[in-house]
């Protein structure tokens, strides 16, 4: 475990703001002992009034004279500088799904058909972000599996393409070494259940290319009473493989179950606060009150029809889960790419600036928003694998099988 804690202090994470903050006080302060001796002495201001011996006329400061004060930065300046040290951690992009259907892109240099591409991203200060690899409903069997494969073939085959700007990361450690290296960390999830096919063994074989979050809603194991005993043992192998549950989308029941039988974090990958906008995929507080005993977390979406239309809006909604949930528990989705209209004022990804910008002049703590940016994403990220490797060594891998469990 020592590589996971060892990660807290990876050098990766003192960025270029850090390390002008460490630096000594500003350029041409001289120290007192310096200016002193430049002054001859006995020397005086021709105006009369008597200077003292070893003033520092020579960087510009008369003793005894108020010194000018600069104008502390605004909002902006300071989420800026916020998240060049703590970069924003997507939760879910809609990104693989949208360039399935283009026949031409070009990311480097800006797509004007996307909500993303990388001038945007470097502009929005995004460090990581979870690719959706969500096939329509409607998709099942064969079917959803084949189509959930294609997208990540081609998530792969994009972030080779833009070596510069991508790295493919399947854990914490992974995310700060891609930042380390200025590139933007790239992880596959959440894939639809329907994907793993009712298989324990293709849920391995997912995990095994790389999915590290997985949407229980739509499928007969998680329903709406809650999970099957298959159902529960899918949560528990998850669990010992490091993937995360998704709940974002699922049933009250399915919810209640599956924060009983997970040992690790779940996430909800698109869910605002019910008590603001009643939509079914937001979640009520007692959720929110219980997520924070299970100390997972929920990534607001920057999606109108759950948040509201405006960048305020959504600030409501992090306000009201942070308050409930707590500051550990919160984070960003912005579900760009994806069908859903956004809030005004979050039209792409380089508009993360502006909401924390808003945040900050909400008074939230720094330390609060650095948690939710980047922080909180790397704890469940974390948290999970530890979770995972404590399993690992307590139960082999399942061979429990839907016809068995549920018949």
């Amino acid at each position: 475990m020592a590589d996971l804690q060892d990660e807290q202090h990876a050098t990766g994470e003192v960025g270029e703001e850090d390390r002008r903050e460490q630096a000594p006080a500003a350029e041409g302060t001289e120290p007192a002992s310096a200016a002193g001796s430049a002054e001859p002495s006995g020397s005086a201001e021709p105006s009369g009034s008597a200077e003292p011996s070893g003033s520092a006329a020579s960087s510009g400061a008369v003793a005894g004279r108020p010194q000018p004060v600069e104008p502390a930065p605004g909002p902006e300046a300071r989420a800026r500088a916020l998240l060049a040290r703590h970069p924003v951690a997507d939760g879910y992009s809609g990104l693989a799904g949208a360039l399935r259907q283009l026949s031409w892109y070009d990311l480097e240099l800006g797509e004007s058909a996307l909500q993303t591409d990388l001038p945007r991203l470097r502009e929005g200060a995004v460090g990581a972000m979870f690719w959706s690899l969500r096939v329509p409903d409607t998709y099942a069997g064969d079917r959803a599996v084949s189509a959930t494969l294609e997208l990540i073939d081609l998530a792969e085959s994009v972030v080779r393409e833009h070596p510069e700007g991508l790295r493919m990361a399947r854990s914490a450690s992974h995310t700060v070494d891609a930042r380390s290296h200025g590139r933007i960390a790239c992880l596959l999830g959440p894939a639809g259940a329907a994907a793993m096919g009712d298989s324990l063994g293709a849920l391995r074989a997912l995990h095994t290319l790389g999915v590290r979050s997985l949407a229980l809603h739509g499928t007969r194991w998680a329903h709406e009473s809650g999970l099957s005993r298959f159902g529960e043992e899918v949560v528990r192998e998850m669990n010992r493989l490091g993937v995360l549950a998704d709940l974002s989308g699922s049933s009250a029941g399915t919810i209640q179950r599956t924060l009983a039988v997970s040992k690790a974090p779940v996430v909800f990958s698109r869910s605002a606060a019910r008590a603001l906008v009643d939509h079914p995929d937001n979640i009520p507080d007692d959720v929110l009150g219980a997520l924070g005993d299970n100390k997972g977390l929920c990534l607001v979406p920057c999606a109108a029809a759950q948040t509201g239309p405006t960048l305020r809006d959504v600030a409501d909604h992090l306000d009201h889960v942070r308050r409930v949930a707590g500051p550990e528990c919160v984070g960003i989705s912005g579900t760009y790419d994806t069908e859903d209209p956004l809030a005004d004022g979050l039209q792409d990804t380089s508009r993360y600036p502006q909401l924390i910008a808003e945040l900050l002049e909400r008074d939230w703590p720094e330390s609060d928003v650095a948690l939710l940016t980047w922080g909180n994403v790397q704890r469940v990220l974390r948290d999970a694998d530890f979770t995972a490797r404590a399993a690992q060594l307590r139960r082999p891998p399942s061979t429990a099988t839907i016809d068995r469990l549920d018949a």
